[in-house]
């Protein structure tokens, strides 16, 4: 690769999406209306998918930029720290506009999670933003976004993409997705409960049929992703579905998982892999994750997936 050529692909992996504060307690049993219970210590964890997926492939190599909003406090800067801690570019990260987006999580013995997500600063991410970020979109050879930000300014990104490169569409939590942003997307990515949304009353019985029926949609491949079955592939410019298998873990803490084998996958396309090889990757990529707790700390190297 020619040095010019190669200054052009700045970004392997552009992500555009959210970036949040998780505030975890761990509780005897969540409260009942009225009551207060006692729980443990507050644990503050970067999070929000965006900024799991921009940490997650950086670790394994890539180079990555970040396209997000904070706000202008103390979450804001923990997760501006989290960020180039991991080798991410944050050129992209804007601040301000409202406090930094948090999800505030208690957690009981059984592992049992109730979450309330405060958007703040990724509800305030605008399609005026993506237009002002047209460098980085013309830098990077993928994109990848999620719904943890506006849908319109999702919208903003399909049409932002330019001529070679990738849309990755993680659609969580899911929301109706126009016609032209599925058109966009290669591939969707989706779990079972994001599958069964989409297609709603139309959802077959098998992941396959989950599979050719999202396709059926519009969108250029899709990625069906089944925990610890593996994935499906589905792609408009070849043969049937194809079955990724997964690789045997003892799982832990399937935190940002999802997050990590999307990212994952996206930049190994970025790279120039066909699909199937790409998620064959990205399943042992979550596989690593889920071996150890959290979600930004739990993703692996390259060095650690390989030894897998």
């Amino acid at each position: 690769m020619h040095e010019s050529e190669h200054d052009h692909d700045r970004y392997d992996l552009l992500v555009v999406g959210s970036a949040n504060a998780d505030l975890v307690v761990g509780v005897e049993r969540r409260p009942a209306p009225g009551e207060t219970v006692l729980g443990s210590d507050l644990a503050v964890h970067p999070g929000g998918k965006g900024a799991n997926q921009a940490v997650a492939a950086a670790r394994l190599g890539a180079r990555t930029a970040l396209l997000a909003r904070v706000g202008d406090d103390a979450h804001g800067r923990l997760l501006l720290e989290s960020q180039r801690a991991a080798g991410v570019d944050t050129a992209g990260v804007l601040v301000g506009g409202a406090p930094t987006g948090v999800a505030l999580i208690t957690v009981d013995p059984s592992g049992d999670n109730s979450i309330v997500v405060s958007p703040g600063a990724n509800g305030r991410l605008t399609p005026e933003d993506i237009r002002a970020a047209g460098p980085l979109f013309a830098a990077a050879r993928v994109v990848s976004v999620q719904l943890e930000i506006p849908l319109d300014t999702v919208a903003e990104v399909a049409g932002a993409m330019s001529p070679g490169t990738r849309l990755v569409l993680n659609p969580s939590p899911p929301a109706p997705l126009p016609g032209h942003v599925l058109a966009a997307c290669d591939p969707l990515v989706v779990n079972e409960h994001e599958a069964r949304y989409i297609l709603g009353e139309a959802a077959g019985t098998t992941p396959g049929a989950w599979a050719r029926a999202l396709l059926a949609l519009g969108p250029r491949s899709v990625v069906v992703t089944l925990g610890a079955a593996g994935a499906l592939v589905a792609d408009s410019r070849g043969d049937d579905v194809v079955r990724v298998p997964s690789i045997e873990v003892e799982a832990v803490d399937t935190t940002g998982a999802g997050d990590a084998f999307t990212a994952a996958l996206a930049w190994r396309l970025g790279l120039g892999e066909e699909l199937a090889d790409a998620v064959a990757y990205a399943v042992g990529v979550g596989a690593a994750a889920v071996t150890r707790q959290g979600a930004q700390e739990s993703f692996p190297t390259a060095e650690e997936v390989s030894a897998l």
